[in-house]
């Protein structure tokens, strides 16, 4: 008699089950994907790839994860494990729930479930307490959850959900943990076991109870093995490999970026950036070997940037991130430091761009007094007369300090802040002085980048960028502070620098042949070197984040080294590495000069707290930016002022001597845009840019 009525409880249970699963599907709201929104936080590389997550707000590794982004083989036999009719049923399992409810009257107790994916993504969603209620509120809450994401969607929050042991949430982060890849590729162990943790994920984890994981995983192949989902020979494959026994740290590669990055945006659940990931993970091993061999708390920073898109492809802040002796989380790359010789050629090429010297202008380089400024060179010794491309290449300091002089230290550091890149003077109140040749102001390796970059792309200076462009007209602001013949004149004088110690001429290496310029800051604080082709520019800082001095510390010695092996690791480069000289390259030896530009005329030009001289040379025709209608007679060019004699150069290429009264006739060689020059014999000029129409 007690059995029949169990029977009729259970069949009137059946009966009120269908009504209330109809009802809860019409009237109940469908659980809220809240939970699955709440991520960690991901930095990705370019192709995609994880370089660094962060924890959630409740300190969960908690990934995103879809049904197409894992392996094949591990859906099969999930599906095939937890809910076989997944794809046909419409949130419960009609066939399997009858089934248990006909056991339990059987039996009088519950033999197998009938839970569902779409059940079990429910309960991640919302906790329940185990009750006959709460079981009939998920089943009504399933329907409603398939009727609003779908099959893929139920799938996807499971994928992003399920636990695994400790704070890992996510087939994601568990297959990171415990294999170090990612879950498109998985063997049959190593889905087996992924199917089988989530079942009871601390008493499974492979980490501290590895027999028994190894158990539940070689149940589940036994399973699938029945199933035919896998053959006989690939069970005993995947019951020979090993369980893993640790725990892996997750990806964590750029650091330092991606904490800038997640500083700045730090509601976005994904920041893409321009990093190679494969480039990234090799530069970040040869600066931890390089800083090895450094004193204990000396380290490295490293920034390789595709010049093409000013895109930055490995940023490394610091050798080692976790490092106290080296002040790991410190990004050496941002810090501000002293250049040293780093900013040489950049005096330099303003200099050519407005005709103050040339390759060949003849420098001298003695002792000499800038004031109260007397400046040695680093060896303690002094070549004499030497040729501006000699003074750069061998980084004499007297002759740059000279060439400074004469274009203005205020006009050198000017030009830079129009460009965005600000030196930081020793007083922020303070002018900027001779010193700035030679480290005398601070900047960023990040910075610094960018300038050598412009090198590269005709003396324009822009952002670089860590992030790809959202838009098409999401380009940063670019100017020019030089033109494409001084960033060419810059490029072949360092590109036949002498190799530094320990590296083959450049002339005989296999790899990329660079243009480099190194720097060491007074009292050897700090080591720079930056290489760059066409194609990329690698910089090198090394030091102590400190400040403190290293006896014996020099950029050609300790930075120099690293950036050849990071070119290295780049490879040959492509054709077209070796740019043609532009229009406006005056390729002459020394006695061909206009007479101006032979010697650097020592005197400086006007300037605070300087003698006063005569104003230099004014284009009085063609005005700058002037459309002039030509029909292919002589054109006047007029000037006025300056220290005769004048002369005048259309496009870098010198006409004959001015007559004294002042008016030269031009004979244009076509119609189009034309660069006008005007230099007098301190070596002061004029430009002006014209278009000639018909």
């Amino acid at each position: 008699m007690g059995r029949q009525r169990r029977k009729a409880f259970w069949i009137g249970a059946a009966i009120a089950l269908g009504g209330v699963l109809i009802a809860g599907y019409l009237v109940l709201p469908s659980p809220s994907p809240e939970r699955a929104r709440l991520l960690s936080a991901l930095v990705l590389a370019r192709d995609g790839s994880i370089l660094r997550g962060f924890l959630t707000a409740d300190s969960k590794w908690r990934l995103p994860a879809t049904a197409d982004e894992v392996d094949p083989l591990y859906r099969r036999m999930l599906i095939a494990a937890e809910d076989r009719r997944f794809a046909a049923h419409p949130g419960i399992d009609p066939i399997a729930l009858l089934r248990a409810i006909g056991q339990l009257v059987s039996h009088g107790q519950i033999v197998s479930g009938a839970s569902t994916l779409t059940m079990q993504a429910v309960r991640l969603l919302e906790r329940r307490p185990r009750t006959l209620a709460a079981k009939l509120e998920e089943m009504a809450a399933a329907l409603g959850l398939e009727r609003r994401l779908g099959k893929d969607g139920i799938l996807g929050l499971y994928l992003t959900l399920a636990p695994f042991g400790g704070n890992l949430e996510g087939v994601r982060a568990a297959s990171l943990a415990y294999f170090g890849k990612e879950p498109r590729q998985l063997s049959p162990g190593e889905a087996a076991l992924l199917v089988a943790l989530p079942r009871s994920p601390e008493t499974l984890r492979p980490d501290r109870h590895p027999d028994r994981a190894r158990l539940a995983r070689d149940a589940v192949l036994e399973r699938m093995q029945a199933k035919g989902i896998i053959s006989r020979t690939t069970l005993a494959e995947a019951r020979a490999e090993p369980v893993p026994e640790q725990r892996l740290a997750l990806p964590f590669h750029a650091p330092h970026l991606a904490a800038q990055l997640r500083v700045a945006n730090p509601g976005a659940p994904v920041q893409p950036t321009t990093i190679d990931p494969l480039l990234q993970r090799q530069v970040e091993a040869l600066l931890r070997r390089e800083a090895a061999a450094l004193d204990p708390s000396a380290t490295l920073a490293a920034l390789v940037v595709d010049n093409r898109e000013r895109a930055v492809i490995a940023y490394v802040g610091n050798a080692d991130f976790a490092s106290v002796a080296r002040r790991g989380t410190l990004d050496m790359a941002r810090a501000v430091r002293s250049p040293g010789s780093a900013l040489k050629p950049f005096i330099y090429a303003l200099a050519f761009d407005r005709l103050i010297i040339h390759p060949q202008t003849v420098l001298d380089d003695r002792p000499r007094h800038f004031g109260d400024y007397a400046p040695a060179d680093f060896d303690g010794t002094f070549q004499g007369e030497v040729s501006a491309a000699e003074a750069l290449r061998y980084s004499l300091n007297v002759p740059a300090v000279a060439v400074l002089d004469r274009l203005g230290p205020l006009r050198f550091t000017g030009a830079l802040a129009v460009a965005g890149i600000r030196l930081h003077l020793p007083r922020p109140e303070a002018e900027p002085g001779l010193a700035v040749a030679l480290g005398g102001a601070g900047l960023s390796l990040f910075d610094l980048t960018q300038l050598y970059v412009a090198l590269s792309r005709d003396g324009v200076v822009a952002g670089l960028r860590t992030v790809p462009p959202s838009g098409a007209d999401d380009d940063p602001a670019a100017t020019a502070i030089f033109g494409s013949a001084a960033a060419w004149y810059v490029t072949d004088i360092l590109g036949n620098a002498p190799a530094p110690p320990g590296m083959l001429p450049q002339e005989v290496r296999r790899g990329r042949r660079l243009a480099f310029k190194t720097g060491t800051s007074y009292g050897y604080r700090d080591a720079w070197a930056v290489g760059y082709d066409a194609q990329v520019t690698i910089a090198v800082w090394a030091g102590r984040p400190d400040g403190t001095p290293i006896a014996g510390q020099s950029g050609r010695v300790t930075a120099a080294p690293v950036v050849f092996k990071i070119a290295d690791l780049l490879g040959p480069a492509a054709s077209g590495s070796t740019p043609e000289a532009p229009p406006g390259v005056l390729r002459v030896g020394r006695r061909e000069l206009p007479p101006a530009l032979r010697r650097l005329d020592p005197a400086p030009i006007e300037g605070p707290g300087r003698q006063r001289n005569p104003p230099g040379p004014k284009i009085l025709y063609p005005p700058d930016g002037a459309v002039v209608a030509w029909d292919g007679a002589d054109l006047p060019l007029e000037a006025a002022g300056g220290k005769p004699p004048l002369r005048w150069l259309v496009d870098g290429r010198p006409l004959p001597p001015m007559p004294p009264r002042r008016t030269l006739h031009w004979r244009p060689d076509g119609i189009g845009f034309a660069r006008l020059t005007v230099i007098d014999a301190r070596g002061r000029s004029a430009r002006a840019t014209v278009r000639l129409a018909p």
